[in-house]
């Protein structure tokens, strides 16, 4: 990590932050008060610090399959964190672990087994030992001990359990969400029960917040860029990732079509997003 200006990475993580909830389209803006300005940049900082095994998990259900948003950013996060020496690992359940595994580390949770969740989950962190978890787009336990999608309906006996990776914790967890139904909006229960959404009681050390939870991930890697000095932003491309995604069965998670769309929103909106980013870490075309 180069050497910056503290207050400087502050008032970048700052300007990333309200970017990132200059829509909201969910809620997340109206909710951003209940979090600590600086959010991605501490976030970025454990991921940067982190040169083992990390653990993304994703894969929000959607029908039988699972949805675009999510997996995007959890790819980009992969190559990212790879490129800079960690070892990620993608953390989901089928029908997308059998549909990536052969372009990825995957390890496979169980899907509609929540009475074996936290053995599945101990088991997994004995034999893989990760340094820091991260989650993104994953659903999260609510108060009734269930998985609600964002119309409020029952999910539990089509999603698996990525809860306990973080609740056993005895390293770093980082949670990405847009909605307040993922893991780790726990963190501002009282702030998210306030939305019309089944809220996660789940919690992690760090929040990360977004419009879509795709584009948190672009937020981490921009701040990744700024202190590497490096536009690890043009390292990626999330065309290529969602058209990946796509020919394996994922669907919208707001239309539930199978369309080339993050939470019904064009492609050229995610792209635009990342233009931004790549401006306000000193990146530009």
């Amino acid at each position: 990590m180069n050497a910056t200006n503290p207050e400087d990475d502050l008032a970048l993580s700052r300007s990333i932050e309200d970017l990132l909830v200059s829509r909201n389209l969910r809620g997340m803006r109206d909710v951003q008060s209940a979090l600590t300005p600086g959010y991605y940049m501490r976030a970025a900082k454990l991921l940067l610090a982190c040169k083992g095994t990390v653990l993304i998990g994703t894969g929000f259900p959607v029908l039988n399959s699972f949805e675009t948003d999510g997996p995007i950013g959890a790819i980009a996060l992969y190559k990212t964190l790879e490129y800079l020496g960690a070892k990620p690992i993608i953390v989901c359940c089928a029908p997308m672990s059998t549909a990536i595994a052969a372009d990825f580390r995957v390890h496979e949770i169980a899907v509609g087994e929540l009475a074996n969740a936290e053995a599945e989950a101990q088991l997994a962190l004995d034999q893989l030992q990760p340094e820091l978890v991260l989650s993104i787009e994953r659903a999260g336990l609510s108060e009734q001990g269930i998985y609600c999608n964002m119309r409020g309906e029952d999910i539990s006996d089509r999603c698996a359990s990525f809860d306990y990776f973080l609740k056993l914790a005895s390293y770093p967890t980082i949670a990405i969400g847009d909605g307040g139904n993922e893991v780790g909006m726990g963190n501002i229960y009282e702030a998210i029960k306030t939305l019309d959404i089944t809220p996660s009681v789940t919690t992690c050390d760090e929040l990360v917040i977004a419009d879509v939870s795709n584009w948190a991930a672009h937020g981490l890697i921009a701040m990744l860029s700024y202190w590497q000095q490096e536009d690890l932003l043009a390292r990626i491309n999330p065309q290529k990732f969602l058209e990946y995604i796509a020919e394996r069965g994922s669907l919208d998670g707001v239309t539930r079509e199978p369309t080339l769309t993050e939470d019904s929103l064009p492609l050229s909106e995610g792209q635009k997003l990342i233009t931004q980013l790549r401006q306000l870490v000193g990146f530009s075309d």
